[in-house]
């Protein structure tokens, strides 16, 4: 078991305990990343309220190796990571960006709309898309987000995608809470 699955099972009760969604978990040396989210956006008092209490659980599980590490609890942002295949299902009809590992043929890189999503690939159709439209393994991929649409928000437009909340409002905010030692003193 890897230690982003550890951390993934000790934060995700007291994750949902606040009302929010569990995004992703990212955990490297040191470091662990908590992504959180829920309908609306969320505010600033959420993430402090959360990044408290998911200090605590990764402590009290000893979810993270040495137990010293830095904690960022922080909302998506405007233009979002996909790592999973859920990820991807949720913003079909979107414009993603992509950069695949090193050593695939063709561009390592490409923006297009999202258009099909499977359990182990997904395809891209667009103008920045190698022959127009092209499928990706999920294995393939270095890092994608999504691409927010400055024009269509400062314009005053909704995104291309029509999704119901205005994204432009939606700031990435972010707790950043120190190691398990700071937070104690």
């Amino acid at each position: 078991m890897s230690t982003s699955d550890d951390v993934e099972r000790a934060v995700a009760p007291v994750v949902e305990s606040a009302g929010l969604e569990l995004v992703d978990v990212e955990v490297r040396a040191g470091y662990v990343k908590v992504t959180v989210d829920r309908e609306g956006g969320v505010d600033l008092d959420a993430v402090s309220f959360t990044a408290a209490r998911v200090s605590h659980a990764l402590d009290q599980h000893g979810a993270v190796p040495g137990g010293r590490y830095e904690l960022e609890v922080s909302s998506p942002g405007l233009e979002r990571r996909l790592r999973r295949p859920e990820h991807f299902r949720r913003f079909v009809g979107e414009t993603v960006a992509l950069k695949t590992r090193p050593g695939l043929d063709g561009d390592r890189r490409a923006e297009g709309r999202l258009v099909e999503v499977g359990e182990r690939q997904f395809t891209l159709e667009g103008e920045k898309v190698p022959g127009g439209r092209r499928t990706y393994a999920y294995d393939d991929l270095e890092r994608a987000h999504t691409v927010f649409d400055w024009r269509a928000a400062l314009a005053g437009t909704s995104a291309p995608s029509g999704r119901k909340e205005h994204r432009a409002q939606r700031a990435s905010q972010r707790a950043v809470a120190g190691d398990r030692n700071r937070m104690e003193t």
